[in-house]
């Protein structure tokens, strides 16, 4: 666990196996709504939307054999923040998407934390500018609440109804060495909530 979650009260709330798990009922509950996956694009957002959508993948392929070679991509959303003129300098990553492009195809954008939906409507705005996809839907690992703006995912790892001065953090295997979402008080110095 990060030094950042030893020195507040924190709490695992999902396992790695947790973890895996709801990944796996996501797989399941997004090619049954589509009646398939042939059609599906898996867009993660960075940081850790990128490996959830990675991991998601390799379970749609591995429950539907027949689903399309370019599954997956990843949408930068950095210059269509709302926030860009708060907190520190942000880099602007790559977004990768098939060379057939979004057209015609039903986005599922992943992410790790839903929270006041910002994020989402970011990622909205950036898609319109790549194409027009027939649907666009939403996997989170994590709806925490609290939402600020009419953004509802369609598919939920788990619901963690929290406190605003709550933070959730996720943590990934490929980035923070293990997997696991905990749930931390934040310290008196008024770390903000995520």
């Amino acid at each position: 666990m990060s030094s950042s979650a030893a020195s507040s009260q924190a709490r695992v709330v999902l396992s790695s196996a947790d973890i895996d798990r709801a990944l796996t009922r996501i797989a399941h509950e997004v090619i049954e709504r589509n009646k398939g996956a042939s059609d599906i694009l898996l867009l993660g957002i960075p940081t850790r939307g990128v490996q959830l959508a990675s991991r998601l993948a390799a379970k749609i392929r591995a429950v539907d054999p027949e689903s399309p070679e370019d599954l997956l991509g990843r949408l930068d959303i950095t210059m269509y923040r709302d926030d860009l003129h708060q907190g520190p300098v942000r880099a602007v990553g790559g977004t990768e998407i098939p060379a057939t492009g979004i057209d015609d195809r039903v986005i599922v954008l992943v992410d790790d934390v839903l929270f006041s939906g910002r994020t989402v409507r970011a990622a909205l705005d950036a898609i319109k500018d790549l194409g027009r996809p027939q649907a666009v839907q939403l996997a989170a690992l994590v709806d925490r609440g609290h939402r600020r703006l009419p953004i509802r995912p369609d598919y939920v790892g788990k619901n963690l109804p929290t406190s605003i001065d709550e933070r959730v953090r996720v943590q990934i295997d490929e980035i923070d060495g293990e997997d696991a979402v905990v749930i931390e008080q934040p310290e008196s110095d008024g770390e903000a909530a995520r």
